[in-house]
Parts: structure tokens; C-alpha cells; sequence
């Protein structure tokens, strides 16, 4: 099979990065992945898309259930049979909407006027927002072409010559060449994107775990949503009598599956509040054990230094009374001086005394005795002179 002339971009980049992120992390894309055949995902369209704004619409953050299934249709990478199948069903104009939505991002832009001018004339009402105005589809295809934003989002930007080339043409038809505001005004934040701020990309904190609206009763009374003809047969067979039941049956099922869903989610809440009080408790324990610690730190800081100063103190004191006992003493008992130079010449005549008192004793007195019969002198071998005292006595 012929596959569609692209841009050679890859799909993961040809939306907005928040956008992508949002519908890549989002349930409702997840639950898409059960869906293998370019069947299923018409039959979802058909039963869940209501407008084809990227953003989900009101209150709601997230991305579309239309942009969801435009990203399943990435992945599936359509052929051209195919393509020309989604422009021509005949079942919701939602379906075909999709389909030209997928040519702005994928095809090349030069096989875009290719693709879309059989259908720039085509007067079937739909309503591509979410504020319920409704335009026409060849009006909602000639600002696909003409227009740079899609409701506060961007478009891939054609090349100047083929904006040329797109403009000439139209003038040929004599149809208008300026975008019309269907899908959103030529700048962001206009008054046209839904009811939401103008900078809902911006404030959009990627929306973990919430999916698109799934709204029964808009569905059941949209006025651009029609049976198919009687004599419609997509596939050859009967699926013509088992449509109806299964439609309301996955209406049913997606009700109950949002009620759950939502029970889940306020359990979630209750938890996480749980938590968040214990982790409380926790941090305050910590703080009074750090306090505690401080102040027995403190406290016996505090007692260490009075023990010194108390010990300093008793040190002082008793230094002080030891020097005053000292000073006092002194002061009673005065210390005479000594004559040192007298004391010496005392003891060195008693000295002189006791020796010339023992000489006597020993060898008697020679003062009555002659002086020559007292006295002998010889010389030694050595030549020095021996005087003997004592006189006939010395033996």
C-alpha cells in the first residue's frame, strides 16, 4: 500500500512538546493501546470525540480524547487508502476533522492543497471547539491552511512559496485568503480558546493521571452527529445492527469506569495527606531532640566553667593568705645583720692560737735555751737548709 507523502519529521516531534508529553503520560492514551486496527480507532472517535480542540475544555487540564486518537493514528502511520477513507466518512464529521488534522502535521506541505482542495467548498456544519459555534467544513479546512496557531497551539509553518502558491489559488476560486477564526484566533490567548487563561500551556503542570471528558449526553445530542445512511456497509457484513449496542454499552462502561476512577483519586488524596502529617510529626520530633541535646549541651558547658571559676577562686584565696601570713611574720621578727669582716677575724686568731698552743706542747719552748745550742743547721744532698728545732730534746 501507498504510504502518505510526509514532512520527514518523526512523530514524537511533530506536536508541541508539552502537548506530546501530556497525551504521551496520560490514562486515556494508555488505554488506547489495546486498540490494533484503523477501524477501532474510527469507532472511538465516533464514540468519545465531541470537538477537536488539543486541550480539553472548562475546568479540565489535559490533553483531548480527539488529539489522543490523532496520536494513536501517529503510531499507526496511515496509508493513503486510508486517508482518503477518513476524509470521506460519512459517520461524524469528527472523523473527518482527524483526518485533515493528520495531513497539517504529517504530510509535505506541498501535497497539502493536493489533499485538501476537493473539500474547500464543503458545507457540512460541525463544531470544531469546545464553545459549541459551528462552521463549516470547507471554512475549518482553509484556516487548516492558512493559519499558523490551532487553538494555543502551533502548526508546523508551511514554506513561504507554497503559502504563495495556496494563496494564489484561492484567489482563483474567489474564496477568502485570510484565516476565518474557526480554529482559534492568529495569536495565542485569544478569547476564542475555550474558557481556560491564556497561558494554559505555560501553567499546565504536565497532568499526570487524568483523561479526557467522556460527556454522554452532549453526545447524544449533537446536531451534527447523524446516523450513517441505510444503505452504508463499511465492511461488507452486519455490523450495522451491532453498532447501537455496543455504543451504549461503552458509554455505560466509561461512566462507571470515571466514578472509579475518581474514588481512586480522592483515596490517593487521603493517603498523601496522611503522609504528609506524619512526615509533620516527625520533622517535630527531630526539633525538640535537637533542642533537647542543646540545652543539655549548654547546661553542662555551663556547669564546667563555674566548677573552674569555683576552683580559680579557692586557689586565689588561699595564695593570698599565704603571702599576707608571710608579710606579717616578717614584719614581728626582724632579722639582725651580722658582721661578717669581724666574725672571720675572730675565729682566724683562735685559730692561730690552738695551732701555736699545740706546737708548744709538742716540742717544748726554746725561748730559754741559747740561741745556738738551740738551734743546728745542716744541708741535705739537695743543697737546701733543714733547721732542727728543739736543741738537745730533738731525737
Amino acid at each position: 500500500m501507498a504510504e502518505i507523502q510526509t514532512n520527514g519529521r518523526a512523530y514524537e516531534s511533530l506536536l508541541e512538546k508539552v502537548l506530546s508529553m501530556n497525551i504521551l503520560s496520560s490514562d486515556y492514551f494508555k488505554e488506547l493501546y489495546g486498540l490494533k486496527t484503523y477501524h477501532e480507532v474510527i469507532d472511538e472517535i465516533y464514540n468519545q470525540v465531541n470537538h477537536v480542540e488539543p486541550w480539553m475544555g472548562g475546568n479540565c487540564r489535559g490533553p483531548s480524547t480527539a488529539y489522543c486518537l490523532l496520536y494513536k493514528f501517529f503510531t499507526m502511520k496511515l496509508t493513503v487508502k486510508q486517508m482518503h477513507g477518513l476524509l470521506k466518512h460519512t459517520d461524524s464529521p469528527y472523523i473527518r476533522a482527524v483526518g485533515f488534522l493528520y495531513l497539517r502535521y504529517v504530510a509535505d506541505a506541498k501535497t497539502l492543497w493536493t489533499w485538501y482542495e476537493p473539500y474547500i467548498k464543503d458545507d457540512e456544519e460541525f463544531s470544531p471547539g469546545s464553545n459549541g459555534r459551528t462552521t463549516t467544513m470547507g471554512v475549518y479546512v482553509r484556516d487548516l491552511l492558512l493559519g499558523l496557531y490551532y487553538f494555543d497551539t502551533l502548526f508546523p509553518r508551511i514554506p513561504v512559496p507554497v503559502m504563495r502558491q495556496i494563496v494564489s489559488n484561492l484567489e482563483k476560486m474567489n474564496l477568502p485568503t485570510k484565516p476565518s477564526g474557526s480554529t482559534g484566533d492568529m495569536t495565542r490567548g485569544s478569547e476564542d480558546t475555550a474558557r481556560r487563561p491564556p497561558s494554559v500551556k505555560a501553567s499546565l503542570s504536565v497532568s499526570f493521571g487524568q483523561r479526557a471528558p467522556h460527556r454522554a449526553s452532549t453526545r447524544g445530542s449533537s446536531p451534527v452527529r447523524r446516523p450513517p445512511p441505510s444503505g452504508y456497509d463499511r465492511n461488507g457484513g452486519d455490523e450495522q445492527q451491532q453498532r447501537s449496542p455496543r455504543r451504549s454499552q461503552s458509554r455505560d462502561y466509561y461512566s462507571d469506569r470515571d466514578s472509579d476512577r475518581q474514588r481512586e483519586r480522592e483515596k490517593d488524596k487521603d493517603r498523601e495527606r496522611d503522609r504528609e502529617r506524619e512526615r509533620d510529626r516527625y520533622r517535630e520530633r527531630e526539633s525538640d531532640y535537637g533542642n533537647n541535646r542543646r540545652s543539655r549541651r549548654d547546661y553542662e558547658s555551663r556547669s564546667r566553667r563555674s566548677d573552674y571559676e569555683d576552683d580559680r577562686s579557692r586557689h586565689d584565696r588561699r595564695s593570698r593568705s599565704r603571702s599576707r601570713s608571710r608579710s606579717l611574720q616578717i614584719e614581728r621578727e626582724p632579722t639582725p645583720k651580722r658582721d661578717y669582716s669581724s666574725t672571720n677575724k675572730e675565729k682566724s686568731a683562735v685559730t692561730v692560737n690552738s695551732n701555736l698552743a699545740k706546737l708548744k706542747d709538742l716540742y717544748g719552748d726554746a725561748s730559754n735555751q741559747k740561741g745556738d745550742e738551740g738551734f743546728g743547721t745542716r744541708r741535705d744532698s739537695s743543697s737546701e737548709e733543714v733547721i732542727k728545732l728543739g736543741g738537745s730534746s730533738w731525737r
